[in-house]
């Protein structure tokens, strides 16, 4: 069901890095300005053109704890504004990872934190770029995230695989609309293992959680790919997403591609969450060479998500 006007709220990051530069503009895009009700969340702002709700002073020279709090108060003041429905999604801007286990967090970044903070059982870390130079669209859901690579292969279950390829495909669906959406696996090894030459993964666990996982949603599996050739599927228009066994092997191709339209997209939450698929850029906070265009994608595809008024069951 269509609603209307959106209200989402936009949590800062790290008062470090480029998050604040990059809200500030991607807001005063024309594409932006006026299709949402905004509220800024994070560090005390001198600029007053949007409602902002400070969640603490930060004082120039502070550490990673201190920079760590505020950036976690922030998210956890905007889940607690979605779990009541006074903001119908979340924005987030960039954090440091470092600097929030600084400040006593286990929390490995946003994902993890938001879903703690939803009390939801298990989120999918999706990632899409809607336009991509290629023409098409890019779209990812990763069975494991920030988890050391030798751990990929113990914690691949068929379980893990059909759970979090559903919370994606009912994300699919409910989110983004698509009512029968075309889902592919990239394969762990080269050449998806051919055959059981370079493992065992694929026919193992793969091949039959995709087939259990097309048996219980309303989805159609392409099958098990090998990964060098899995993206291009979806940007051509074969598939809706690509179903990744671990974190690089998908990012790096979106990263490549479509780092300024990359948005990162918790799937699982009761509410939309979205975020620019890029860091807090220290290095060049401050300088004005901080590009906007990952924000303005997430904004709008936060927007896009919360005006259709449904949440993936």
């Amino acid at each position: 069901m269509e609603r209307g006007r959106p209200r989402i709220g936009i949590t800062l990051g790290d008062p470090r890095g480029i998050g604040p530069e990059v809200t500030l503009a991607a807001l005063a895009d024309t594409g932006i300005d006026g299709s949402a009700d905004f509220l800024l969340i994070g560090a005390e702002s001198a600029d007053a053109r949007w409602p902002h709700e400070a969640i603490g002073r930060w004082e120039p020279g502070g550490g990673d704890r201190e920079a760590g709090l505020l950036s976690a108060r922030a998210i956890e003041r905007a889940a607690e504004l979605a779990a009541t429905g006074e903001i119908d999604g979340i924005v987030t801007a960039p954090i440091s990872k470092r600097a929030l286990a600084a400040a006593g967090y286990e929390h490995p970044g946003h994902t993890e934190l938001l879903r703690d903070l939803a009390g939801v059982p298990d989120v999918t870390m999706m990632m899409a770029a809607e336009t991509t130079p290629l023409g098409g669209p890019l779209r990812l859901a990763l069975l494991t995230a920030h988890v050391p690579l030798r751990d990929v292969p113990r914690l691949l279950t068929a379980e893990l695989v059909v759970r979090r390829s559903t919370i994606a495909a009912r994300a699919l669906r409910e989110w983004w609309g698509f009512e029968n959406p075309r889902v592919c696996f990239a394969g762990l090894n080269p050449h998806a293992s051919e055959e059981g030459l370079f493992g065992d993964e694929e026919a193992r666990v793969l091949e039959p959680a995709a087939a259990a996982f097309a048996a219980s949603e309303q989805v159609r599996v392409a099958g098990v790919v090998p990964a060098d050739t899995a993206f291009r599927r979806c940007i051509e228009g074969e598939v809706d997403l690509v179903v990744t066994p671990y974190h690089d092997v998908g990012l790096a191709v979106l990263k490549t591609l479509a780092l300024e339209e990359g948005v990162n997209v918790t799937a699982g939450l009761p509410y939309p969450r979205t975020s620019p698929d890029h860091g807090t850029a220290f290095d060049i906070a401050g300088t004005g060479r901080a590009h906007p265009g990952a924000m303005i994608a997430a904004i709008r595809l936060c927007g896009r998500f919360c005006a259709r008024g449904a949440v993936p069951a």
